[in-house]
């Protein structure tokens, strides 16, 4: 069945929590309490990606434009290497800079030279070394990358998925 793309809801939560867990050392994932921070702010968006029945990724950005901010983008091991990440990427920063977002940013571990390479693949540069930024040893990249302006294709602002009134319910660790 092809991938599909969709809004967060809050019954993903627990599906979202697991995978990140999957994806990221214990004190780089999130716990349930920070993931379900980031989910329920107003200025979080999130999309799920499904294959099938199963989600196999999601990214999860924060807003407050014209910066916005990739808190994860993760995909569950069985789905890397398949397009996934660079999708829900994709998708998501169309969906920033239709909404006024210019300047994106993240963060990934200085020795995580795949997430490296793929950030970089996607236009992302390294502006600067965040010393001891994971687990209070762990250097990281603070990488950014400036979007285009949208063109004027007559395509109207797209309004962020659900996660503005969702309950409160928070790859690569960014």
């Amino acid at each position: 069945m092809p991938l599909t793309l969709r809004a967060y809801d809050p019954r993903d939560f627990s599906a979202l929590y697991r995978l990140d867990q999957s994806c990221f050392p214990a004190g780089i994932s999130y716990s349930k309490t920070t993931l379900r921070y980031f989910l329920s702010l107003r200025s979080a968006d999130c999309l799920v990606a499904m294959e099938d029945t199963h989600i196999a990724g999601f990214i999860l950005t924060e807003e407050n434009p014209p910066l916005a901010h990739v808190i994860t983008l993760d995909v569950a091991e069985k789905f890397r290497r398949g397009g996934i990440g660079s999708t829900l990427l994709t998708e998501s920063e169309r969906n920033l800079a239709l909404r006024g977002i210019r300047h994106i940013l993240l963060e990934t571990t200085t020795d995580n030279d795949a997430a490296i390479a793929f950030w970089q693949r996607h236009g992302y540069r390294i502006e600067a070394t965040l010393k001891r930024y994971y687990l209070g040893r762990l250097d990281a990249y603070e990488m950014r990358k400036i979007l285009p302006a949208p063109t004027k294709s007559g395509t109207a602002a797209v309004a962020k998925s659900s996660t503005s009134s969702r309950d409160k319910t928070g790859g690569e660790k960014i």
